[in-house]
C-alpha cells in the first residue's frame, strides 16, 4: 500500500490516496501502527483522500491513537495540495468533504506547485451543548458561550474558553508557556469529565493584539507542533476575551499560521504552509 507523508507547520500526517487504491481495512488499528514514531512511519495521525459525491474530495481522518476525528485545518490544506499536484482535481478553489461539513480551500499556485493554502474553517460553535462541554457560562445556560470559566484540574485552577471548529477545543491563556501546563495539565483536561467527547487543549501566551504563541495538547495525539483547528479556536477565544484582534498570527512550535475571523461572514479563515515530505510503501500486514 502506497502512502505519502505531509505536514502543515510540523503537524504531520500519513496520507493514503484512495482514488488510486482501495480503502484499507481496520483503519483505527492501521492509524495506530502507521503513526507510531518507532515502529511505523511516524505522524500525528492518518488521513485518507477519498472520492466524494458532494465535493471534489473527501477527508477521512484518524488520530494517532486510532480514534476518528472530525476536522483538521493543517491536514485539509495538505490534502488540497496533494489533490491539485497529483492531478486528482486541478482547481485552485477546492471543496473538501469532512465529518464537520464541506470546507473550501483556496490554493496559491506557482509553476503548477501549491505554495500556500487558505481554508474556510466555517463558523465557530460557541454554545456549551455544541462543543460539547458540561461546563456552563456564568448564567448556567448551555446555549451560551463558555468564556473563561474556572475549572480545577490536578489541584490547579485554570480559566477555560470553549470553542468548536467542528471538533472541541479548550483555550487557556497563560503568562508563559511551560511544560507543566501543556504535558502536565493537557492530558487531564483532554479527558476531564466536563468534556464528554474529550477535547483539544490550547495554551496561549499573548504577545500583542495581532500575535500569540501557542502550544497544543491534541485529543488522541498528545502534544503536536501545530494544530489548525486549534489556531482557529485561539483566534475566536482571543476576540471573545478581548485579548486579540480578528486578524491574528499564531506562532506554534512548528511554524506560523495566519488567522482571520471574518465579522461579516462569521467564518474563520486559516492560511499556512503545506509540504509533501516523502512517499513510500507500507509492507506490514494491514
Amino acid at each position: 500500500m502506497r502512502f505519502t507523508k505531509m505536514h502543515g507547520a510540523g503537524n504531520d500526517y500519513v496520507f493514503i490516496d484512495c482514488f488510486s487504491q482501495p480503502v484499507p481495512p481496520n483503519l483505527g488499528e492501521l492509524a495506530r501502527r502507521m503513526a507510531d514514531r518507532h515502529f511505523g512511519v511516524g505522524s500525528d495521525g492518518l488521513i485518507l483522500i477519498c472520492p466524494s459525491t458532494v465535493a471534489d474530495a473527501r477527508m477521512w481522518m484518524f488520530n494517532a491513537d486510532g480514534s476518528e476525528a472530525e476536522m483538521c485545518g493543517n491536514g485539509i490544506r495538505c490534502l488540497a495540495k496533494y489533490v491539485y499536484e497529483h492531478g486528482i482535481c486541478k482547481k485552485t478553489n477546492l471543496r473538501v468533504e469532512t465529518v464537520a461539513g464541506i470546507k473550501e480551500v483556496f490554493l496559491e499556485v506557482e509553476e503548477d506547485r501549491v505554495c500556500k493554502a487558505r481554508v474556510n474553517m466555517g463558523a465557530p460553535s460557541l454554545a456549551a451543548k455544541d462543543i460539547p462541554t458540561l461546563l456552563t457560562s456564568t448564567s448556567g445556560d448551555p446555549n451560551q458561550p463558555v468564556v473563561e470559566v474556572p475549572l480545577e484540574v490536578s489541584g490547579v485552577e485554570v480559566r477555560i474558553t470553549c470553542v468548536s471548529m467542528g471538533n472541541p477545543h479548550a483555550v487557556i491563556f497563560v503568562d508563559e508557556l511551560r511544560d507543566d501546563w501543556v504535558v502536565g495539565l493537557g492530558p487531564a483536561i483532554e479527558r476531564s469529565r466536563f468534556f464528554p467527547r474529550r477535547t483539544n487543549v490550547e495554551f496561549v501566551q499573548v504577545l500583542s493584539a495581532e500575535e500569540v504563541r501557542m502550544r497544543v495538547w491534541e485529543r488522541g495525539a498528545g502534544e503536536t507542533l501545530a494544530c489548525g483547528t486549534g489556531a482557529a479556536a485561539v483566534c475566536v477565544a482571543g476576540v471573545l476575551t478581548g485579548r486579540t484582534s480578528r486578524v491574528l498570527k499564531v506562532h506554534a512550535l512548528g511554524g506560523t499560521l495566519e488567522l482571520e475571523w471574518d465579522r461579516a461572514l462569521n467564518s474563520v479563515y486559516l492560511a499556512g504552509p503545506a509540504e509533501e515530505v516523502f512517499w513510500g510503501e507500507w509492507l506490514l500486514p494491514w
